[in-house]
């Protein structure tokens, strides 16, 4: 079995993420906190445009969303996904809740990672559960 993995990339923008190995230790320190094993998780940093096409295309939502999270995990307890972020999604709703592009970043991230979790967010009572563990694990990131 390969090593556990977390992995960043880009598609069609350029974004320069910082801090990725404190990132990668937190996030793995939260699927651990939840008592799951990572294989791999991709992050893909894209455009609203990119993110768009996919969400009509796998998803048939024809609307603009900030992450889309695919689960590839075949085992239980067992992380193996992607996860789609639009960096232009991230901007918006930075400077629209007043935040920074990197703190509106990592929540995106953990709330994707928290929907390979099992997490879920389509009722009111979800998405209490989603925003208070997104809370908490922002809470564990460490601040350079």
């Amino acid at each position: 079995m390969s090593k556990p993995a977390i992995h960043f990339f880009t598609e069609d923008l350029n974004y320069t993420l910082k801090n990725k190995m404190r990132i990668k230790d937190w996030i793995k320190a939260a699927i651990a906190a939840e008592g799951f094993v990572l294989n791999e998780l991709n992050f893909i940093l894209c455009s609203d445009e990119y993110l768009l096409r996919i969400n009509q295309e796998y998803l048939d939502h024809d609307t603009y969303t900030d992450v889309i999270t695919f689960d590839n995990s075949e085992g239980l307890k067992t992380i193996l996904g992607d996860i789609f972020i639009s960096v232009e999604r991230i901007q918006e709703n930075a400077k629209l809740y007043r935040l920074t592009v990197p703190n509106e970043l990592c929540r995106v991230m953990i709330h994707g990672t928290l929907h390979l979790l099992g997490y879920k967010d389509k009722t009111k009572s979800d998405k209490a559960q989603m925003t208070e563990k997104e809370d908490l694990y922002l809470s564990l990131l460490p601040v350079s």
